[in-house]
């Protein structure tokens, strides 16, 4: 690649080296490798389910020990809303008036932030049902969207209003701190896009106060925006350097997996992590925090066990049988493959090798009954060496052209609806470098276009896919009252969010 002084510029205001491009580039060129999927992963092979009895003795556990660690919750929160808004846009552009505009329509009086709503268009000397009567939807809709109105277009689904209540309405981020204090849990971190920053902190500013004083809970507050340093070149269809129409570079973000840099740098023993969207009442939230609080709890008790064989292959001269007692844990409550070879090693080669495969962070996955939902989907995946461990897969990962591939992926009964626990430390005590256990293999590539021309944009590995690919991974099952997303608006229509 050849550079010129201005890219010299952009590189360093980005913190991006020459090196980093040159990679990008070679992966342009050779693509990334499909995941290769050995088996779906299901209750008994991969996935556990837990009793009633067993799942209250889990959040016992969380609630009996979580005073003795560093606990925080994660909350990718940087997506623009627009999406969510997509039908009702087209529409105000000149679209035709269908189902979804129907619907939204017909039900407008049940979104969370319909009051606001009535308040702005009367500013204008209008009201709302006045506006239904003479079929002026779109005017409705303009003062939702656009800046002169609410300005939820332009807004992250953070700062818009979810859920209705006797005393006003909630955002989704509201949610989330409701949700973080039923845990006990006070240390909240949004990831942010630059642009929304401010917003969110004078969101939280208003809004903790009455939270901390209704929950007698402090609060620390804290975001981060996806780093400069995770923005990957943009190529031509020939795999060359795209640049704009003043001849510079073109970066683009680097997708959720280059929040794993974030994750990093959070510095906390147990992380939660979930998406801003996927939110209830509080009429609904038992069973989020009960099960919540038991994949936790399961988290607890794994590492203890996995932190008490590290000392002791830490400080070695065990016996034969002492080894194949860890290698069975490992492969019976942490889902690692012990390969046939293992019984051939000496002593020594069997501490080495579990010690190596039990000191990585660990994570627990809730995963749900697959129902039709999108997401990526739990597999147990062969890497390169050929060795087995459970991975989340996303759809685009998969070689839907080779047909054994096509059918393990179609066998799959469970989807990933992104509700996790992650352990960052190690057993003497120190943050693991996260970014030490990322497959660089699990990128992404798709095409987009910028001033008129096609390009070829990269993301990085997936933050709960191959960020966290070498991580010591378990799944869980948990009940689909747990799952509620919002991707489009009509969502909160669901019964979910009423």
């Amino acid at each position: 690649m050849e550079i010129n002084d201005r890219d010299r510029q952009i590189l360093a205001e980005a913190g991006i080296n020459e090196q980093q491009v040159e990679k990008q580039l070679q992966n342009f060129k050779k693509g990334f490798p499909f995941a290769r999927l050995a088996a779906a992963a299901a209750i008994g092979s991969g996935i556990s389910r837990f009793s009633e009895d067993e799942i209250n003795e889990l959040a016992e556990r969380f609630d009996e020990d979580k005073q003795y660690y560093e606990l925080a919750k994660f909350v990718p929160a940087s997506g623009a809303a627009s999406r969510m808004f997509k039908s009702l846009f087209a529409f105000a552009d000149g679209g035709d008036c269908d189902k979804d505009i129907k619907t939204f329509s017909e039900n407008i009086h049940k979104f969370a932030f319909f009051d606001d709503l009535e308040e702005v268009i009367k500013s204008n000397g209008n009201n709302i049902d006045n506006l239904l009567k003479n079929n002026d939807i779109k005017t409705i809709i303009n003062n939702l969207l656009k800046d002169g109105g609410l300005n939820y277009g332009n807004l992250p689904k953070g700062l818009l209003k979810f859920h209705k209540y006797d005393d006003g309405a909630r955002l989704a981020m509201e949610e989330h701190l409701v949700e973080a204090a039923l845990c006990g849990i006070s240390d909240i971190h949004f990831t942010v896009s630059p642009e929304h920053a401010a917003l969110f902190e004078k969101a939280a500013r208003l809004l903790s106060p009455a939270y901390e004083k209704k929950f007698g809970i402090k609060f620390n507050i804290t975001f981060s925006t996806q780093k400069k340093s995770t923005d990957t070149i943009a190529a031509t269809i020939d795999n060359e350097p795209f640049r704009d129409n003043n001849g510079n570079l073109v970066f683009r973000p680097g997708g959720h997996g280059a929040l794993i840099e974030n994750l990093n740098d959070l510095k906390k023993e147990f992380v939660f992590i979930k998406n801003i969207d996927n939110v209830v009442p509080d009429k609904r939230k038992d069973d989020t925090i009960k099960f919540k609080k038991a994949l936790c709890g399961l988290l607890f008790k794994l590492q203890q066990r996995t932190f008490e064989y590290m000392e002791l292959l830490d400080a070695g001269s065990l016996t034969n049988a002492e080894l194949d007692e860890i290698a069975r844990f490992a492969k019976e409550e942490l889902s690692i493959d012990i390969p046939d070879y293992f019984s051939t090693y000496s002593e020594i080669e069997k501490t080495d090798f579990l010690y190596e495969r039990l000191n990585r962070p660990m994570r627990v996955c809730g995963m749900v009954k697959n129902e039709g939902e999108p997401g990526g989907g739990p597999y147990w995946v062969f890497d390169g060496d050929g060795v087995k461990s459970l991975q989340i897969v996303e759809s685009s990962q998969v070689n839907h052209g080779d047909a054994r591939q096509e059918e393990i992926f179609r066998k799959s009964t469970h989807f990933n609806p992104v509700d996790l626990v992650c352990a960052t430390r190690d057993f003497k005590g120190n943050y693991f470098d996260l970014r030490q256990f990322v497959d660089p293999e699990a990128g992404f590539i798709s095409k987009k276009s910028k001033d008129g021309r096609e390009l070829k944009a990269m993301e990085l590995p997936g933050l709960w896919n191959g960020a966290m690919a070498d991580w010591i991974t378990i799944f869980a099952e948990v009940p689909s009252t747990t799952f509620n997303p919002v991707k489009t608006v009509n969502d909160l229509l669901r019964e979910a969010h009423q």
